[in-house]
């Protein structure tokens, strides 16, 4: 019979560890959370000390039931949850609400899911860390406050089911911020200047790019200062000034961390954050593989260490020398130094086992499955192996005062690239220039002068939203796709073609952020807050003070903005259409996506039509209304009415005033309107007659 209990947090690894373990354990799983703060109120005493009042979640009773038989049969409960803040945290509350406290109870945690791992946390039991317990208690305490005084704010000033967060709200604003700023940009235009030279015994000609005067770079800001370049070099000599020949180094990647898989899968695999953490999790868990049953075939998923053990160091060593060779080998890869908090000093995430390769794991895993793991494989691999080496050659090349340059390279020794090479990283040019010294002239075939336009920065990813948020040291590895999700799920972002896109409801539920709460939405307020966070992980902080000095300044500002803060008028307001089936004039209505005309005299009629708000500036193309549009994931732009038969359309708004130098349409960018036609560029100021 059975002596010792292990309680997991999934029922997934029940049989996984129940089998490492043997006969003399009894493996029982929680289900995750069994205890929390009640839905139905704040849950926390703000009298007495800001105590959470935690009760068991519904449907957990039997669970913890079950638990407790289990418990009263056993000599010792060893407590497997997660090995971040959040298992410890339901750890605790189990040790709680199971009434472990009479009991010989241990702490037990791995970072994968193997028999070694598994049997080793045994032999390493320890007590609950109750700083960690702590950190996690003060996280969810911050975020009930958050969420339970400002939502209903929004539901009053706005609609109901509309929420704020901590997170949550700070990632719209930085997704509106974005917007804003592209909506602001005003395209500057630039010229670039490539000079084609004969090389002897070449078939392709030498390609140098216009670099400026001898002692300094120049951009090339109009034509006027182009042809003035192209004047001056006219009748000049084309002579090799400098050649440099050297050798460059490409690092290896580092591991993947929490942040840095969920960019990468975004990238390579189009994988939706959520989709990322899901995969990974059941990765994590365990995979049936035939022969060996379930094994979990790679390490802890949320973590933000590049750290790797040193059992996994020598096998990727052993790995490597024997498949790719002595040369690829390099020895004790170290660790990202990072002034974050790294998780639970965690590992970085990588194969349990080296020797299941991609190839090998085909028959085991789904499509999605083996693309990620592969993604997994690789990008660890890469991390132990050496550099790629190129061969560089540069070249300055002078005409009269005027400078081009060539920058060459060749791959000498591929290293790491031989198995992984990331997606932004763009293909090194293989150029071997030969033939050519010092003061060698060269023959100028010809001149290649484009214009281009400054670009604004580009909109959000689910990717780079992740980068910028771990950046700005907001949210920690768990937080990032919950909170991507939300956002999403609130309608306060659109996501087209990988891109993020903030709708109308987002627009106003950030505006109503920043004006009645602007330190919650302050991204310096946010990081600071982690980083009290993690004073309390390492217990320099208690958490209760972290709550007690953040909730009056929450509260003064809630009680201000349910005075102050205006409703957005969602009155039903009358339009110009009246109603093809009872002739009432049609009003406009809010739904989900956003306004649309319905009869007054619903329910007798139930008559709607889409609603477009008229701008007062006819489409250049047909001379109809331009109106305010939506995409169908809620994007605004501004089409013609006479959609389909005009497909005109701008993601700006449209002025009534034209163009003075050519007519187009002006369009609205921040203070400033600018002409649509870019190759016409004039730009003024917005005046009060702008409309």
């Amino acid at each position: 019979m059975a002596k010792y209990l292990v309680i997991v947090e999934s029922p997934a690894k029940v049989k996984t560890i129940r089998k490492f373990l043997g006969s003399s354990y009894e493996v029982a799983a929680s289900n995750g959370h069994v205890r929390d703060l009640p839905k139905s109120q704040l849950g926390i005493d703000v009298a007495n000390g800001f105590e959470p009042k935690y009760i068991t979640i519904r449907g957990k009773g039997d669970i913890l039931a079950n638990l407790r038989k289990e418990v009263k049969k056993a000599e010792k409960v060893y407590l497997a949850t997660d090995p971040d803040r959040e298992g410890e945290a339901i750890s605790w509350h189990l040790l709680v609400a199971l009434k472990l406290e009479d009991k010989k109870v241990y702490r037990i945690t791995f970072n994968e899911i193997t028999k070694n791992a598994v049997k080793e946390s045994i032999k390493n039991a320890r007590e609950i860390n109750m700083d960690l317990v702590d950190a996690q208690q003060a996280r969810r305490v911050l975020d009930r406050m958050v969420g339970y005084r400002i939502s209903p704010l929004l539901w009053a000033k706005v609609k109901r089911g509309l929420s704020a967060g901590r997170v949550q709200s700070v990632a719209l604003r930085i997704i509106c911020d974005r917007e804003d700023e592209i909506n602001s940009f005003i395209p500057e235009e630039y010229w670039t200047l490539e000079a084609s030279f004969d090389l002897p015994g070449e078939k392709k000609p030498l390609v140098a790019k216009y670099y400026g005067k001898k002692d300094s770079k120049t951009v090339i800001s109009s034509r006027e200062e182009l042809d003035r370049i192209l004047k001056e070099i006219e009748n000049a000599e084309f002579k090799v000034s400098e050649i440099k020949r050297g050798e460059r180094t490409k690092k290896s990647p580092l591991p993947f961390t929490t942040s840095t898989l969920q960019q990468e899968a975004s990238k390579v695999l189009n994988f939706s954050t959520q989709k990322t953490m899901r995969l990974a999790q059941q990765l994590y868990e365990g995979i049936e593989i035939k022969g060996d049953g379930i094994v979990g075939i790679i390490t802890y998923l949320r973590t933000d260490s590049t750290r790797v053990s040193k059992e996994a160091e020598v096998m990727a060593e052993e790995y490597i020398r024997e498949n790719y060779g002595e040369a690829y080998v390099i020895s004790g890869a170290g660790a990202k130094k990072s002034d974050k908090k790294i998780q639970d000093a965690h590992e970085a995430i990588r194969p349990t086992d080296l020797k299941r390769t991609p190839a090998m794991m085909k028959e085991s895993l789904s499509r999605d499955q083996l693309r990620l793991y592969q993604l997994i494989w690789k990008r660890f691999v890469a991390s132990r192996m050496q550099p790629a080496r190129y061969e560089t050659t540069s070249i300055k090349i002078d005409a009269g005062e005027q400078r081009f340059t060539v920058a060459a390279s060749k791959l000498a020794f591929d290293g790491f690239m031989s198995v992984y090479t990331q997606e932004d990283e763009k293909e090194e040019t293989s150029v071997l220039v030969k033939g050519i010294d010092e003061d060698t002239v060269l023959h100028l075939l010809a001149l290649e002068e484009k214009q281009h336009f400054t670009q604004p920065a580009p909109h959000y990813t689910e990717a780079s939203l992740v980068r910028t948020l771990e950046e700005l040291g907001i949210g920690r590895p768990s937080t990032y796709a919950p909170t991507i999700t939300t956002i999403l799920a609130r309608r306060y972002v659109a996501k087209e073609n990988k891109n993020l896109y903030v709708t109308e409801l987002g627009e106003v539920v950030n505006q109503m952020m920043k004006e009645a709460f602007p330190s919650i939405v302050d991204v310096n307020f946010t990081a600071n807050m982690e980083a009290l966070l993690d004073g309390v992980e390492e217990g320099s902080v208690k958490w209760k003070t972290v709550v007690s000095n953040f909730y009056p300044d929450l509260d003064d500002a809630v009680k201000r903005a349910e005075k102050e803060l205006k409703e957005v008028d969602i009155a039903d307001e009358v339009s110009d259409e009246v109603c093809d089936l009872c002739g009432r004039r049609m009003v406009i209505k809010y739904g989900p996506h956003g306004r649309f005309l319905a009869c007054p005299g619903f329910p007798e009629c139930r008559n709607t039509k889409p609603y477009f708000e008229k701008i007062g500036v006819s489409c250049p193309l047909c001379g109809k209304d331009i109106v305010l549009k939506k995409t169908k994931k809620g994007r605004k732009y501004y089409g013609c009415i006479g959609n389909p038969d005009c497909d005109f359309m701008v993601w700006q708004k449209p002025s009534k005033n034209k163009c003075p130098n050519c007519g187009s349409l002006m369009l609205h960018k921040g203070s400033k309107l600018a002409c649509m036609n870019e190759n016409c560029g004039y730009v003024t100021q917005v005046s009060e007659n702008d409309g």
